[in-house]
């Protein structure tokens, strides 16, 4: 057991943190902008030392139970990360367009940030990279719906039909996602997985070593506590983050760039270990499959919490906004079309992530 704790040092530096930033909470809103954004900052750092471990041991349960179960367990980890710091930020400061700019980001994030940089470094070491396209076709077509649905359409629908609108969108993205879990998990599971046959003898003996040293109850255990830890750590980011940036001239979605990175996070490190090992099939999983739970799961979530407090809520994109997620899709398409990628996919996709950043700091 002692051994055990003692793994988990980025958790209690976090822990540790959270025990300083509590008590000295009113302290370091009070002393000026320069000191809250410090605090912002180094509460940020906490926050991603306590992601990366509930990332671990999530990992580590997904190698126990294999694909495509072990995707989602990555996938909703991180999508329940977000959820608590959206949620607990949400209720600091009714920001309307917190949410729609968060799932925004995350899916820039996700697909031309981790899935591009992941193609364009395996594509470089290991040249074309092999993976199962239906999975592919099946997240992109899912993700198009679910942003159309949710993102595209709230443009046009008049504010006295909101409430009625968006129960309805909180119903339907429910009903998509428990068909596509069924699908997912059941006759369609082979879909999400892919067989390497270079790799299958040495991955296997790794993979078994590991699986069986997991302990599931302890890792699910700190999986709970570390996302209470992120919780509360997040109470207080906010706030300083809040008084930091405050008349400073920051675009208006660097808050919801930095939520999405937070939870994003341990999805880069996994996503561009697997494209190193030529193992592209993870890649696509963790990255369309985040940008996937990400608009499928946060969306009902944060309406049914606008319904029921009654806050100002903005879930349809800018023009810019749809644009990129158009534009994004499209590639993806395209790039994910025959089962192989390669540096110049990779790289299209990356190009895409840094136009994203660009209109961002011109906050567009």
């Amino acid at each position: 057991m002692f051994n055990a704790i003692k793994q988990e040092y980025w958790l209690l530096l976090a822990v540790l943190a959270a025990l300083v930033a509590l008590p000295m909470e009113h302290a370091l809103l009070g002393h000026g902008q320069g000191i809250a954004l410090a605090g912002a900052l180094a509460l940020i750092a906490a926050i991603v030392c306590a992601s990366l471990r509930v990332a671990h041991h999530a990992e580590q349960l997904a190698e126990r139970v294999g694909d495509p179960y072990g995707t989602m367990i990555l996938t909703l980890s991180a999508v329940l990360v977000e959820v608590v710091i959206l949620a607990i930020m949400m209720s600091n400061q009714a920001s309307p367009t917190l949410v729609r700019d968060t799932i925004y980001s995350a899916v820039m994030l996700d697909i031309n940030g981790i899935l591009g940089l992941a193609a364009l470094m395996g594509g470089l070491k290991h040249g074309e990279q092999s993976y199962n396209d239906d999975s592919a076709r099946s997240y992109s077509v899912m993700i198009l719906t679910a942003m159309g649905i949710s993102m595209v359409v709230p443009e046009f629908i008049p504010e006295a039909d909101w409430k009625a609108y968006s129960m309805f969108t909180i119903g339907a993205m429910l009903v998509l996602y428990a068909v596509f879990l069924r699908m997912q998990v059941g006759p369609h599971s082979y879909f999400f997985s892919y067989s390497y046959p270079e790799k299958k003898q040495r991955g296997g003996e790794g993979h078994g070593t590991d699986t069986s040293q997991v302990n599931v109850a302890w890792s699910i255990g700190v999986l709970v506590f570390g996302v209470i830890v992120i919780g509360v750590l997040a109470e207080v980011m906010s706030q300083a983050l809040d008084v930091g940036l405050e008349g400073s001239g920051a675009p208006p979605v660097l808050t919801a760039i930095v939520v999405a990175g937070i939870s994003a996070a341990p999805e880069i490190l996994t996503a561009l270990r697997a494209a190193l090992a030529n193992r592209m099939q993870s890649v696509v999983n963790i990255a369309l499959g985040a940008s996937l739970s990400t608009v499928i799961l946060t969306v009902p979530v944060m309406e049914a919490m606008a319904l029921y407090s009654g806050q100002p809520f903005q879930m349809a994109m800018t023009p810019v906004q749809t644009v990129m997620v158009f534009i994004t899709l499209i590639v993806c398409a395209i790039n994910l079309n025959d089962g192989e990628t390669n540096a110049i996919e990779g790289m299209t996709h990356f190009v895409l992530f840094a136009t994203f950043i660009m209109l961002a700091m011109l906050g567009l």
